[in-house]
């Protein structure tokens, strides 16, 4: 193994052990030093890959940025139930990731430009719009939101569960809360 080989296993296994680490504990409760004991690394050793903190957070999201960036470039048709379905594969498969932006980074509503969160606001409102459509009814936007809350608020509690059997369920909840929303019809 080279040099190089050993320096890219130790930057994997960080970002491994800080994705569980931040999943388990939240990003703000996790430190440098909690990610170097679950590695077996020093504190300085991690700081030597990623510092500050943020540079960790940063490499989690850019791979789940880049599939929502490509999930959303996809033309899905009026219909928003066939958005639903690659929606909630995105969600599963990134859900450490989620919970990092939903329970620690969060803010979005009112996150200055140029700020995380400012880009999460546009990547949430891009997904609403998949979902609710253009010019949305009332029933549209409740159903958009309920739709969008019930993957999200799922996959970032459920993290000890298998990520299939998270997948099979909420696809199945999602699908009922989009459905469910269009069947009653009513409007209080």
């Amino acid at each position: 193994m080279t040099t190089l080989d050993r320096g890219n296993d130790t930057r994997s296994r960080i970002l491994a052990a800080a994705c569980e680490l931040f999943a388990e504990r939240g990003y703000a409760a996790t430190s440098l030093a909690d990610i170097a004991a679950r590695v077996g690394l020093t504190k300085t050793a991690v700081a030597y890959h990623f510092h500050p903190k943020d540079r960790l957070a940063a490499e989690l999201i850019a791979p789940a940025a880049d599939d929502l960036i490509a999930l959303l470039g996809r033309d899905f048709g009026p219909d928003p139930r066939s958005f639903i379905e690659p929606l909630t594969d995105f969600v599963v498969r990134h859900r450490a990731v989620i919970g990092l932006l939903m329970e620690d980074i969060g803010g979005a509503d009112g996150a200055p430009p140029g700020s995380p969160g400012e880009t999460i606001r546009a990547f949430r409102d891009e997904i609403y719009a998949k979902l609710a459509g253009p010019s949305p009814d009332d029933a549209s936007r409740v159903r958009a939101w309920a739709v969008m809350g019930s993957l999200y608020f799922a996959v970032v509690k459920t993290m000890d569960l298998p990520q299939e059997s998270v997948y099979d369920m909420l696809l199945t909840a999602a699908l009922a809360v989009h459905d469910a929303s269009l069947s009653t019809g009513r409007g209080r």
